[in-house]
């Protein structure tokens, strides 16, 4: 059986923020649950888990939670076999640290019978009403069936985008590894540019793209994303979310590249589109237009405004080229796990009027997909005190591969 005490001391490995960060972050979280009559969270999304927490690892396949209450430090539970990972990340004190048994990994035993007596019971929280993330990727219907079963005394509550939202303006750290994951980025797209040939075989290329993301930079290793590259080539980019195989690039066929440079799990998102040959007219009046559009959009994106502003202005731009386009042209980033890098809260899409405010990050997303070929040009960009920057360098334009 596993040590499910908490105890014991073990180094505090992956100082990524300050102490003083992680209050700042609780006392958002708090304010948000006291506006919605939340007297307790349990938080499951694992981004937002390590956004509240620290903890950063590889075991959201298992059942695992953060617990925000209003007046206690944060609660990790979660596997018995990851209390030294969570001891390794966490700001917490290892006395706020809960592991369950192997006994209730993968059998008909829930992980939430035991979180039932060993969290909630033994800390007075039942009868509170609970927030619980329902629409979360790590949130099941089980989950919530067990909690109401054990816990009848509670009242359990959709807290969804709770802590999401809390997360949208960034500091002053978060951009910084944002920033360096621009820089593993531009490094991407080089390899890219520079390797890609007829003959090549996509898993190959590929292969390539995750060696420079994950060498980083100088002074700065790079990370996983969580979304895996997104790849297709001629006829296949006419749908947005194909990943590769091991066919060969041929003559005569774009493709859109969809990847990321990431750094402490800090995303940094940007799409480009390489033809290799003479592209055909329609590839070039395509690039024309998303170009302008983007630049219209990030004139802007700036303090006030809101995020339909930004889409307005693109979709204007791609009206003056006889493009119609419409949906959702991007969506705010951050530090993120599999399998979404998005933050799952703003659009960038008319009827969203959220205000724009400084240290807020989106990638800026107007794929072009027809019936039988595709075009990709994207940014990632930061909101400013007077306007936006773009968190990476790679020249905005369609790539030709003679």
């Amino acid at each position: 059986m596993s040590d499910t005490s908490g105890s014991g001391h073990f180094p505090k490995l992956r100082k990524y923020f300050s102490r003083g960060e992680f209050l700042d972050r609780l006392k958002k979280v708090r304010d948000a649950m006291v506006a919605k009559d939340i007297e307790l969270l349990i938080v499951s999304d694992p981004s937002n888990m390590a956004w509240v927490s620290g903890y950063d690892g590889y075991s959201f396949y298992n059942h695992q939670c953060v617990v925000v209450s209003l007046d206690c430090e944060p609660v990790w539970y979660g596997r018995g076999l990851d209390l030294n990972g969570a001891k390794a990340t966490v700001f917490m004190d290892d006395e706020s640290l809960v592991g369950y048994p192997e006994e209730y990994v993968q059998r008909d035993l829930h992980p939430m019978e035991h979180f039932s007596s060993e969290v909630i019971k033994r800390r007075g929280w039942e009868g509170l009403t609970v927030g619980v993330e329902m629409d979360s990727f790590y949130f099941s219907a089980a989950t919530l069936r067990t909690l109401e079963k054990f816990l009848p005394k509670n009242t359990w509550v959709d807290a969804t985008g709770l802590v999401n939202w809390q997360r949208a303006v960034k500091s002053e750290t978060e951009l910084e590894y944002m920033r360096i994951g621009g820089r593993i980025l531009e490094k991407m797209y080089d390899r890219v540019v520079e390797v890609i040939q007829p003959g090549l075989k996509k898993n190959e290329l590929v292969a390539e793209i995750y060696a420079t993301a994950i060498r980083g930079i100088e002074g700065f290793g790079g990370d996983y994303p969580s979304i895996v590259p997104i790849v297709p080539t001629g006829v296949e980019a006419a749908t947005p979310h194909l990943t590769w195989d091991d066919s060969r690039f041929e003559l005569g066929a774009g493709t859109f590249f969809e990847i990321a440079g990431v750094y402490r799990r800090y995303h940094c998102p940007v799409s480009r589109t390489v033809y290799i040959g003479q592209p055909p007219q329609k590839y070039l009046d395509a690039e024309k237009a998303v170009v302008e559009g983007i630049e219209a959009g990030l004139d802007v994106a700036k303090p006030g405004n809101t995020c339909e502003d930004i889409a307005q202005a693109f979709f204007s731009a791609m009206k003056r080229h006889g493009i119609q386009k419409g949906g959702r042209v991007g969506y705010p980033i951050g530090m993120s796990y599999p399998p979404d890098w998005g933050e799952r809260t703003m659009s960038l899409r008319v009827g969203d009027r959220t205000v724009l405010e400084p240290g807020m990050t989106f990638h800026f997303m107007p794929g072009l997909w027809f019936d039988d070929w595709g075009l990709e040009i994207t940014e990632s960009f930061v909101i400013t005190p007077t306007g936006s920057a773009c968190l990476s360098n790679v020249p905005r334009k369609l790539f030709v591969k003679d």
